[in-house]
């Protein structure tokens, strides 16, 4: 599976576009779609995933089929198959109450929009986010190997090994949980 970062917006958002044999699926879709879709080539679209509602992860959004969107509303914990993909959709709450995340397991890559990003996680003061629900999807991240990459909704991509060692909040949750 390929993996496209396409930065679209006024933000700076990270829109992923991921290939597989012929077909993509696209990851918040937040402005630019003439820019999204030159990216996608001659790739056949089997979904359009939004990790969370704010408008700078969703701004292209209404410019596709509503038949292939998927988020919060439409997408269960666990594993999902969309067209060529498999991944586990995993509830991640906190930044805002409706974000979600994707996990590849084949290739050990999290798609999690403003959840985690490089030595940080996203903001809960904003509508929609709360403290205790962010400490509790933090917690779901245990189990994940050193070596998965995260892919966070703004910023450069890192790794579970990175931020078990240089953030602090993953240092606060595991030493609480010893």
């Amino acid at each position: 599976m390929n993996v496209e970062t396409v930065v679209v917006g006024e933000l700076d958002t990270n829109c992923y576009i991921l290939t597989k044999s012929g077909h993509a699926l696209i990851i918040d879709p937040g402005d630019e779609y003439d820019k999204i879709i030159s990216n996608v080539g001659d790739n056949k679209i089997d979904g359009v995933l939004i990790t969370h509602s704010h408008f700078d992860h969703i701004g292209a959004k209404e410019k596709f089929d509503k038949n292939i969107i998927y988020d919060y509303y439409n997408l269960k914990e666990g594993l999902t198959t969309i067209g060529k993909f498999t991944f586990e959709v995993i509830y991640t709450k906190g930044h805002k109450e409706d974000l979600i995340s994707f996990y590849f397991d084949e290739y050990k890559y999290l798609f999690c929009g403003d959840f985690i990003f490089y030595e940080s996680i996203g903001r809960t003061d904003l509508e929609g986010g709360n403290i205790v629900d962010m400490y509790n999807s933090l917690k779901k991240t245990i189990r994940f190997s050193d070596d998965v990459i995260i892919y966070p909704g703004h910023g450069k991509p890192t790794s579970f090994a990175h931020e078990r060692k240089y953030s602090i909040y993953f240092k606060n949750m595991l030493y609480k949980n010893k």
